[in-house]
């Protein structure tokens, strides 16, 4: 029950930051509204969009935008979490430059740092990116590193324990005015809240309050 889940909050001191909902939530506009005000959560993200077609991406930049466009009337910011297909090669373009070309201002993204590193591409390059779209286009970033095992084996990792390029990231995540840095683990070796503090103690090492 969302009124419950926000009584937790606020008995823990939590705050919800942000939320992922699917494209049908989202299309729910009176109903996500609600959630979203009953949270007291500004900002929610579509957790990605799939298609080998050029065309397709372009037609969801234009409905995404509409969509982000109605919830943004009733004060709910609407993102773009990337994962790593985002970068892959269409005919002659992206995924990822359809959509920074083709969404509206109503569009922002949340870019994910480990995914962008799968995908080959430089997350912090990307941060910029986003952030030259102009303002509020990156409130938010979702963080974890990645790990290569001696047999090449690639695995998510807690920010700082593995071998992305933090003072970029940091540096291009303060230049663009990202208001939340959310620690993200999908998978991993240790206990969820141990895998936390590990990433909250490295970023504070980083100068991170």
């Amino acid at each position: 029950d969302t009124a419950e889940l926000k009584k937790i909050l606020d008995g823990e001191g939590l705050i919800c930051a942000s939320t992922h909902m699917s494209l049908e939530e989202l299309n729910d506009t009176d109903k996500c509204l609600s959630y979203h005000q009953t949270l007291d959560c500004h900002y929610t993200a579509l957790g990605g969009f799939h298609s080998t077609r050029a065309e397709d991406w372009s037609q969801f930049a234009k409905d995404f935008t509409d969509v982000a466009r109605k919830l943004a009337d009733g004060g709910l910011h609407v993102g773009y979490h990337n994962h790593s297909h985002e970068w892959a090669l269409l005919d002659t373009n992206r995924p990822i430059n359809i959509l920074t070309e083709q969404c509206g201002p109503e569009v922002y993204f949340e870019i994910d740092t480990y995914w962008v590193a799968h995908a080959g591409a430089d997350p912090s390059a990307w941060i910029n990116v986003i952030a030259a779209l102009g303002p509020g286009r990156i409130p938010s970033v979702h963080l974890k590193d990645i790990q290569i095992s001696a047999d090449r084996q690639q695995k998510m990792s807690e920010v700082g324990a593995g071998n992305l390029n933090w003072p970029a990231i940091l540096a291009a995540c303060r230049n663009a005015s990202v208001q939340w840095y959310l620690v993200e683990r999908d998978a991993g070796d240790l206990d969820p809240f141990e895998s936390l503090k590990i990433s909250l103690e490295n970023l504070r090492a980083m100068g991170l309050e």
